[in-house]
């Protein structure tokens, strides 16, 4: 269980196997393709992405700590403590055109948060129903994969100034709609980065 969100709560699901190699090619659309890696902040995101990566598969840095870097740089007006919905509507359009370069990919492509994160973080800053801002846009592969909250390795950082509470409310709110948007939720395990990534990859093939 991911936790519980206005009455909602988020599981852990298990998957029959639906015909993917062990090589990640994939006979479907490259929508499909697309791999959500969202969850609590500080929980080893970012650093099971890289182990991905140096396995070989195409891999989409976080559109708001990218976003950050280059407020904190200029004039930080969409910075989010800040500006949230002007961070949003960046992210969201970062977000995209990372879709658009990857599209193409006849392997997994994991994104490090992306699309539907910053329609959750719209939806909170304006009240737009992440669906309606999603709406024109082509699903993910409907295995989701969130980090749980890990206060254990929690840390902030230059980019990332709010508390593990904060983190955790933005969980919530994932949970929730991801759920909503009829995505599977699979909730990643606090073990060692190669155990993580053995088990994303053994969930999706």
């Amino acid at each position: 269980m991911c936790g519980s969100y206005a009455g909602r709560s988020c599981h852990s699901i298990i998957f029959k196997n639906f015909g993917n190699d062990e090589d990640g090619l994939m006979p479907i659309n490259c929508a499909s393709r697309h791999v959500i890696i969202s969850g609590c902040s500080g929980g080893g995101k970012s650093t099971l992405l890289l182990e991905l990566k140096r396995r070989g598969f195409e891999t989409i840095e976080e559109p708001g700590r990218r976003i950050v870097s280059e407020e904190l740089q200029g004039d930080g007006r969409a910075l989010p403590w800040v500006n949230l919905e002007a961070f949003a509507r960046k992210a969201i359009e970062m977000a995209s055109r990372d879709r658009e370069r990857v599209k193409g990919v006849e392997r997994w492509a994991f994104f490090d948060r992306g699309l539907v994160d910053a329609a959750v973080a719209l939806e909170h800053a304006t009240g737009i129903a992440a669906s309606k801002t999603l709406a024109e846009h082509d699903r993910f592969q409907k295995r989701v994969f969130l980090t749980p909250p890990w206060p254990e390795i929690y840390q902030t950082d230059p980019e990332r100034r709010h508390d593990l509470d904060e983190g955790i409310d933005e969980y919530h709110r994932l949970c929730s709609t991801f759920e909503q948007l009829d995505y599977e939720i699979i909730v990643l395990p606090k073990v060692g980065v190669e155990s993580r990534a053995d088990f994303v990859l053994d969930r999706l093939n």
